[in-house]
């Protein structure tokens, strides 16, 4: 007999709703949001806001889909055209690496301002970390387990520093609705940030491995869904309203760490130290988000990657480590990888959205046309946003 959908939704599918949300919550995230609302003020909310709609189309299209063909992305691609499957693994799995780097790094420095060790020293500890956990419990509920809490304790102390912070709250939501200035390089970024790359299918992924999957679960999937993206925006809009809040103050803020000046000048050397806190576990969990996934994109070529699962996803945890220690932070690995990231998200839901109308794939199942018509209205405003970037950061790099 199936477990109750109220179990259900208490256990792996919200796990998956962290997994998604901790995932787009690394140190790329703390960065961007601080070098954006820097830029657009209290308009930045609405960046927020529209995010969450593009979110929404992704997300809910991409979690139905996948749940009930019972397909993880590359399967299902490989179903609609041979090959295809591998071409958007290969996507997948070079972002996922390049940002990983990026998060081991974010851990190194995390442990840095938490305890004065190097960054390298840092990393080399984080990456025993992750390796620990993949090792001495079964995966599934380590990640669910993990992931809770990591995203509990980073909405809290980032709430507390927002309170510090005594941000212009009603400018902000009247800005958020009626924005006076509006950033296509921040949209991009943003929601390529919370739902790009490996991060769009990462909840799915997790739900598929926990068994829940067909139309029956559709609405546990859609509520876990939707977590996700809540949780990932609560946190975007609380450490928003503390940068505003410093800036509205006259803080300065560092231009080689920002996100780390916000915390001191809200809270002083407390507030430092709890920058690191929230900066290690928001790296710490993107590590293991980021090797997790990328590892569930090939697993399914051939029985060997599903056997030594944990195997394949400690080298890639290792490999990121390795690369980090020896090479320092990889700029132009991380830039490129911003690239892909910002395309993979129109191309892999057009994907899911062609497999979708496909009723060998699905099985006879009939996607909901509003659905399908979100979906189509997110490809063609990431696809026109992202492209046009992409060719001008490329242009810039080559001159």
């Amino acid at each position: 007999m199936k477990p109750n959908k109220f179990r259900l939704f208490g256990g792996a599918s919200l796990g998956a709703a962290f997994l998604m949300a901790n995932s787009s919550i690394g140190p790329g995230f703390l960065t961007q949001t601080t070098v954006f609302t820097q830029q657009l003020l209290t308009s930045f909310g609405f960046v927020i806001l529209l995010s969450v709609v593009l979110d929404v189309g992704a997300q809910l299209n991409t979690w139905r889909i996948l749940t009930v063909s019972e397909l993880r992305a590359q399967d299902l691609a490989n179903q609609l055209l041979p090959g295809l499957g591998y071409f958007l693994a290969a996507m997948v799995i070079l972002g996922g690496f390049a940002f990983n780097i990026g998060n081991i790094a974010g851990c190194g420095l995390g442990l840095n301002v938490l305890t004065g060790m190097s960054f390298e020293q840092g990393a080399l500890v984080s990456c025993g970390v992750a390796l620990v956990l993949f090792w001495v419990r079964e995966i599934g509920n380590m990640l669910d387990g993990f992931t809770k809490i990591l995203g509990t304790v980073k909405i809290l102390l980032t709430l507390g520093i927002a309170f510090s912070a005594h941000p212009p709250v009603l400018q902000a939501l009247h800005h958020t609705l009626l924005p006076v200035q509006i950033s296509a390089a921040s949209i991009v970024t943003i929601v390529g940030g919370t739902v790009g790359g490996y991060i769009t299918f990462s909840g799915a992924h997790r739900l598929l491995d926990a068994g829940i999957t067909g139309p029956g679960s559709q609405s546990v999937v859609t509520r876990s869904a939707i977590s996700g993206i809540v949780i990932s925006t609560i946190m975007r809009f609380v450490l928003f309203l503390a940068i505003v809040g410093v800036l509205s103050h006259g803080a300065v803020l560092d231009k080689d760490n920002p996100a780390a000046s916000v915390f001191r000048s809200a809270a002083g050397e407390v507030g430092f130290r709890i920058f690191g806190v929230i900066l290690w576990s928001a790296a710490i969990s993107s590590v293991v988000g980021a090797a997790y996934t990328s590892v569930s994109f090939f697993k399914t070529f051939h029985p060997v990657f599903a056997r030594y699962e944990r195997g394949c996803i400690s080298v890639f945890i290792v490999l990121s480590t390795a690369i980090f220690v020896l090479v320092g932070k990889p700029t132009q690995l991380l830039v490129f990888a911003g690239f892909i990231n910002g395309l993979i998200l129109p191309i892999a839901l057009a994907i899911v959205l062609v497999a979708a109308t496909n009723s060998r794939i699905m099985r006879g199942y009939r996607h909901p046309r509003w659905m399908l018509a979100a979906g189509w209205v997110v490809v063609v405003v990431m696809g026109g946003l992202s492209v046009p970037l992409l060719v001008e950061q490329v242009g810039g790099l080559l001159r």
